[in-house]
């Protein structure tokens, strides 16, 4: 069964006949208005036939015309020829891809060997601390923390505090 607008290019197109037709026309709410629009619809189909029509070549656009079409029919049929041959081989094939994995990953072994090679072992940093003594008398500062951190290279203790109201006499500097 066709839609309404088959049915109606159909119609526009005077390709209904019979019954088809006259159901089809019964169907219709507004026939003066759908007339009329069959109408403009030929109108305009006979302008764009008069318009858009192809115009005549000349000669030289023939024969240009002519080449081109050549040109394509048998660069074409020679890649039809050359696909019933033997599909053209990749560069990336699966096993290129492997070998090339795995030689970029014994150069970047031997790169990172001859690196740590160089390397002297680590050192102690010059910021490098130890945390000697943290404790607080919860009495006298209950969210209080103290921390001593000793510097060992330049023979330095800091004395670190948070939340102290007051110093507690056994942190006396000697």
């Amino acid at each position: 069964m066709k839609t309404f607008e088959e049915k109606w290019t159909a119609w526009l197109d005077d390709q209904l006949s019979g019954s088809e037709l006259s159901e089809f026309e019964a169907s219709l709410p507004d026939k003066a208005a759908a007339r009329a629009e069959k109408g403009e619809a030929k109108k305009l189909g006979q302008l764009l036939k008069r318009e858009l029509s192809a115009h005549p070549l000349n000669n030289e656009e023939f024969f240009s015309h002519q080449l081109r079409e050549r040109i394509v029919r048998e660069s074409s049929e020679q890649r039809s020829e050359r696909g019933r041959r033997s599909p053209a081989p990749h560069w990336w094939t699966i096993p290129r891809m492997l070998w090339t994995g795995t030689a970029s990953l014994a150069v970047f072994l031997v790169c990172m060997a001859l690196v740590m090679h160089q390397e002297r072992p680590a050192e102690e940093s010059q910021y490098l601390t130890q945390i000697l003594n943290a404790r607080v008398d919860p009495v006298v500062s209950p969210n209080a923390s103290v921390s001593m951190f000793e510097v060992k290279q330049d023979r330095v203790t800091v004395l670190w505090t948070e939340g102290l109201q007051s110093l507690p006499a056994d942190y006396a500097a000697k």
